[in-house]
């Protein structure tokens, strides 16, 4: 289609109205629309329409909502503590379609025999899933928006007990578990105290939590053989908020946090970086950033690259192409970087 901003052949989302070089070069001009579309997104199912403003009282994540109003992921003022959180939780029989699974023991046997009890993926053994029914961004492209209508209160107690003899790893995901880390430190705390011999604690999350909260998620993955995994959507602020209303300030600041201890456990890998490839936005210019970014840090560091597949409000994109992600491997190798995957392969279209 022809980008009405620029006047050229582009691939962008009818509901944003531009492409990416536009919302880079005019996110100023751009920018009340934006928040419009942010804005009706978010008054469907009932959320704060923006990050509430004034004297800040929760610095939870990145968002560090004021005193004006709901906070904006909504959760969190109904104190959600160590003893519960919104969720819901089920077992997946191991080797899961995880971010991670290209190099964690449950899909490789990384870390064997410290950390896994085979060489190969632990058939026969399971994944606790826990998925948390909140979020700290707004994101377009959701994949698991139906959390937004969910609100199941579940105790710490009753996720304990669903840990098993056969329960291997243990994953909080959502949504994000960034609005419940108290819960998920508790657990892993716990989790700990029942002696088993292998329960891997991981995290995959949107990195918009405090500094000081990924630290401390980071040291319980590191100690049990599991991961913290963070998804960086877009490196460009402008994209990023585009993309799901929100900074990815604390995301990068994280993702450097980490790396930089990446070395003290480079087998099986203790930090993993994921990107949706989406068609249009995550262009050659987000790729390259994120890529020298990584690289930058650490070239060991896992990068899962990931098709889309239109969903939410960005229904009207094209499936991510083979072409998309072979340019995205492409920059990889240009900036040296060792541990490269492309997720998701199934959804990827044959189209240029």
């Amino acid at each position: 289609m022809i980008c009405p901003g620029c006047g050229r052949e582009r691939v962008y989302s009818k509901l944003i109205g531009f492409c990416a070089s536009c919302i880079r070069n005019r996110f100023e001009e751009l920018k009340p629309k934006i928040e419009q579309i942010h804005r009706e997104t978010r008054r469907e199912f009932n959320l704060p329409e923006s990050i509430p403003s004034g004297k800040t009282i929760c610095r939870q994540c990145v968002n560090q909502c004021g005193d004006q109003g709901h906070r904006y992921c909504r959760v969190r003022e109904d104190g959600p503590g160590r003893d519960w959180a919104y969720l819901s939780y089920y077992h997946d029989p191991l080797p899961t379609n995880c971010v991670a699974s290209f190099v964690c023991p449950a899909g490789t046997g990384s870390g064997y025999p410290r950390f896994s009890p085979v060489n190969h993926p632990e058939y026969g053994y399971k994944n606790l899933a826990i998925f948390y029914q909140g979020c700290t961004f707004n994101c377009l492209f959701c994949q698991n928006w139906h959390f937004k209508t969910m609100r199941r209160r579940v105790t710490t107690e009753e996720i304990i007990r669903a840990i098993d003899p056969l329960t291997n790893c243990v994953c909080f995901f959502g949504g994000d578990p960034t609005p419940f880390l108290q819960q998920t430190i508790e657990i892993a705390r716990r989790a700990k105290g029942l002696n088993r011999d292998f329960l891997r604690i991981c995290w995959e999350t949107n990195g918009s939590m405090h500094p000081k909260l990924a630290a401390k998620i980071f040291d319980l993955a590191l100690e049990s053989g599991g991961c913290v995994k963070i998804d960086l959507k877009a490196y460009s602020p402008e994209i990023h908020y585009t993309l799901c209303g929100s900074s990815n300030r604390n995301t990068i600041e994280n993702i450097r946090l980490l790396g930089k201890r990446f070395h003290l456990r480079p087998n099986p890998p203790p930090l993993i970086v994921s990107t949706l490839l989406v068609p249009g936005y995550l262009d050659e210019r987000e790729l390259e950033s994120i890529a020298k970014l990584l690289s930058s840090i650490d070239l060991m560091i896992p990068w899962s690259l990931l098709g889309f597949y239109p969903q939410f409000k960005l229904d009207d994109l094209p499936r991510t192409s083979h072409s998309h992600a072979q340019i995205a491997l492409d920059i990889a190798k240009k900036y040296h970087l060792q541990n490269v995957n492309i997720g998701n392969v199934h959804l990827l279209s044959n189209a240029y």
